[in-house]
């Protein structure tokens, strides 16, 4: 049995240090990597295969000091440092903890939990993930009934911790780009529900957009705080958001 670590650790974020923008919460420093902080701008050179899309994706990928630093550190992806973030400002993963990650391939925000002492963590995704050492992987659609119930037997118990940071496929179209992520966060609040502990939290990402603001109501019933927050690691152009909603009181939307 792998033992897990329980010291979280400082977190080597990339960039020069920042803050988690939050709407009902002051904002904490977020440790920067030792090191320079100047790097190389890497300019490609036209190719005939790839669109100017695909062109501008690549050098973005190549010039994103979250992308380089993700790998330098063995994370899966450059989103893990937007949960070490959020963890950082909102205190989410308590050590012995029972974390649920949804929609989690490749895999990096179920490393980040392993990482910061969580006792069992499961992460569940329609897409087929490799092994993450100290994790429970399960290939399949949280929305099938018998999810719940097999989560909780995986877990030992409810959940403290309820992570999303699933997005569908976008269409180019805001409006509809919105509802959809909204729509899906509002799935994943429901399956929250059924699988917290009293006192547990709630993590999902969300598009700003006005209505992401109709979920706070329902969620404020039973939870003691919602705020929402913008990591440093989302990318400034991104419309993304966090709900963050901590104190689960028990009950369904």
């Amino acid at each position: 049995m792998t033992k897990k670590p329980t010291s979280r650790g400082p977190a080597r974020v990339p960039g020069k240090a920042s803050t988690v923008r939050s709407t009902s919460a002051s904002a904490s420093t977020a440790k920067s990597p030792s090191g320079s902080t100047r790097s190389l701008t890497v300019t490609l050179r036209k190719s005939h295969k790839k669109t100017t899309s695909q062109q501008a994706w690549l050098a973005r990928q190549l010039n994103d000091p979250y992308v380089v630093a993700a790998k330098a550190q063995g994370w899966r992806s450059r989103a893990a440092f937007k949960l070490i973030e959020l963890d950082d400002k909102f205190k989410l993963i308590k050590p012995e903890s029972r974390v649920v990650d949804l929609g989690a391939a490749p895999g990096g925000w179920t490393q980040v939990a392993i990482k910061r002492g969580a006792l069992e963590v499961v992460g569940v995704d329609l897409l087929p993930m490799d092994k993450i050492a100290g994790a429970k992987l399960i290939e399949g659609d949280f929305n099938d009934p018998e999810m719940p119930g097999i989560l909780t037997g995986l877990l030992g118990g409810k959940a403290d911790l309820v992570l999303s940071d699933m997005a569908p496929n976008t269409t180019g179209h805001a409006a509809t780009d919105h509802l959809r992520i909204i729509a899906l966060a509002e799935m994943a609040l429901e399956f929250a529900m059924e699988i917290l502990a009293p006192g547990g939290a709630f993590v999902a990402k969300v598009f700003q957009g006005g209505t992401e603001k109709d979920m706070l109501a329902p969620m404020k019933k039973h939870f003691a705080v919602v705020r929402h927050a913008k990591p440093p690691a989302s990318r400034k152009e991104s419309s993304e958001l966090y709900v963050v909603a901590t104190g689960f009181r028990g009950g369904r939307a």
